[in-house]
């Protein structure tokens, strides 16, 4: 297939193994071994996804990943040797899309590149709606997929916006943590409940005065979460 990847791992090995298998899919293959490279890589140049791994040299993946998300909403998955769920959610804090542990299968790897792609593919798809949604205060535009409150406009990244939008085109619905999960990020992601609690969290910061009592996104205890204002 067409596309462009950008590999980021300070183990040579292991990015020429991942730019080898990488290139029978996709047309161009970039690769960068610290986090300061691969953040000018990412600036200077439009990809269709970044395997980012956590530790770096000069600059860690995860502050790599922040900064890629203050200009890009391009999908990120994080790579981490180790095992422990602090590592998973961090990465998920800080704009990532999906994170693999190594080590790990290529085959894995692929099929979660194309899983996300996909994903991307239907949200593109779905943008192409026009239509705004105004409710009290929030309007969002779902044709441009922004975000304003009050007038001011609110920077969400992707799977923010898509929880978002999914919440208020169909107000006072209540959404199982394992109903977004299957709607936002699809039948085949393997993460569980908390990647929902982590998005809606950040989503909460951004949107609400008072995120403990929120005035958009409100919790059912034992549920899940819905819109209403």
């Amino acid at each position: 297939m067409a596309g462009r990847v950008l590999v980021v791992d300070d183990e040579k090995m292991i990015v020429k193994g991942l730019k080898f298998s990488l290139m029978q899919d996709y047309s161009v293959v970039d690769c960068a071994y610290d986090g300061e490279e691969a953040l000018e890589y990412a600036k200077n140049n439009e990809y269709d996804i970044i395997l980012l791994d956590i530790m770096l040299p000069k600059l860690d993946g995860l502050s790599v990943c922040q900064q890629i998300r203050e200009f890009s909403d391009v999908p990120i998955i994080m790579l981490t040797a180790k095992g422990d769920d602090m590592d998973k959610i961090l990465g998920l804090e800080y704009g990532a899309d999906d994170y693999i542990t190594k080590p790990f299968n290529i085959l894995e790897v692929k099929a979660r590149m194309k899983a996300i792609l996909r994903r991307n593919a239907v949200t593109e798809k779905k943008a192409a709606k026009n239509n705004i949604i105004n409710a009290g205060d929030m309007k969002i535009d779902c044709d441009s997929r922004n975000l304003y409150i009050a007038g001011r406009p609110i920077n969400l990244t992707a799977k923010e916006f898509d929880l978002l939008e999914l919440l208020a085109v169909n107000p006072g619905k209540v959404y199982s943590r394992d109903n977004l999960l299957k709607a936002v990020w699809g039948q085949d992601y393997s993460g569980d409940g908390r990647t929902v609690d982590v998005h809606m969290r950040r989503l909460r910061e951004k949107i609400e005065d008072n995120p403990s009592e929120p005035k958009y996104v409100h919790t059912k205890w034992g549920v899940g979460y819905y819109f209403n204002v």
